[in-house]
């Protein structure tokens, strides 16, 4: 085998943290992350279909949803539920003015 190699272990010395320094590298950290694409999503509604029904789907299928016409649609971001909101249209594209923040 391998001759044992001698090894010099100390203990760690770790800095003290001031509430300051904290509060600083937190921000950073927030500020580090700002940037970071998310996914928004709008759902106008859902349903449930059997495997024979969408088997069935063809070009002119209507499928019925789960919301009222006029009802808040629902803002999802990353796939988490944040807003409601009321479709609009901008120029040529679907647009949402966001009416409610859910916490």
């Amino acid at each position: 085998g391998m001759p044992m190699q001698e090894v010099n272990v100390q203990p760690v010395q770790f800095q003290a943290f001031s509430p300051d320094l904290v509060a600083v590298n937190q921000k950073e950290n927030i500020n580090l992350i700002m940037d970071v694409p998310l996914e928004v999503t709008v759902e106008l509604g859902r349903t449930t279909k059997s495997i024979q029904d969408i088997l069935e789907f063809t070009p002119g299928t209507i499928i019925e949803l789960d919301k009222i016409a006029g009802e808040p649609i629902d803002v999802l971001v990353n796939g988490k539920y944040v807003a409601k909101g009321e479709v609009v249209v901008i120029e040529e594209s679907f647009g949402v003015r966001v009416t409610e923040i859910i916490k």
